[in-house]
């Protein structure tokens, strides 16, 4: 039983895909919301395909989302994610040890020209994308970051990273093997800290 309030906030574990989507039919974050709560989430169904989502973490990327119990909470979170009313804070292990203890990283981003299923920097054409982070620890090849994102596109950390030279552990789309690290990961090692709206 969920105690009646307008928003949830989820810790959600890596692997779990949020929506459904070609390829992904059955088992997803949104069928987990609707098996459990089908009552506060059944006014959504109709409306989109995603009840209660307002935003999403990509399959492979852990931690806090926040997800709304009805129409009005819905829209509310969607328009403070449209304004940039909220903050978005995340851990990333990357390969590579990062030279400054701070970056800024201000790019277009955009569908990949020829790998149609990445994402990737633009000259032009793409959407504006800002990222900002600090080093929290160095070992092993690897740099621990705190990220923050101030615009919201798809893959954005991911692509940021990698286009430094430093891309994220394990994350195979985008660099991320790590063939000259002592250490193997089951999965890229980003993780949604800190969620604040």
């Amino acid at each position: 039983f969920w105690p009646r309030t307008d928003v949830i906030v989820i810790n959600k574990p890596p692997g779990l895909v949020v929506h459904p989507a070609e390829g992904n039919t059955e088992g997803t974050l949104v069928h987990g919301l609707l098996h459990y709560d089908y009552e506060a989430f059944r006014a959504m169904v109709a409306a989109t395909m995603r009840p209660g989502v307002v935003h999403r973490l990509d399959k492979d990327t852990s931690g806090a989302m926040v997800v709304a119990r009805n129409m009005v909470a819905r829209q509310r979170l969607k328009d403070a994610f449209k304004e940039r009313l909220t903050e978005k804070t995340y851990l990333a292990i990357v390969l590579g040890e990062c030279g400054a203890p701070f970056g800024t990283i201000e790019t277009q981003i955009g569908r990949h020209p020829v790998l149609r299923t990445k994402m990737a920097v633009l000259e032009e054409g793409g959407k504006y994308a800002l990222t900002k982070y600090r080093v929290l620890g160095i070992g092993q090849g690897c740099t621990l970051l705190e990220v923050r994102i101030y615009t919201g596109r798809t893959h954005q950390i991911r692509v940021h990273v990698s286009h430094i030279h430093h891309p994220i552990l394990g994350d195979h789309l985008y660099g991320g093997r790590g063939r000259d690290v002592p250490i193997t990961v089951p999965r890229q090692m980003l993780h949604a800290w800190k969620l604040a709206f």
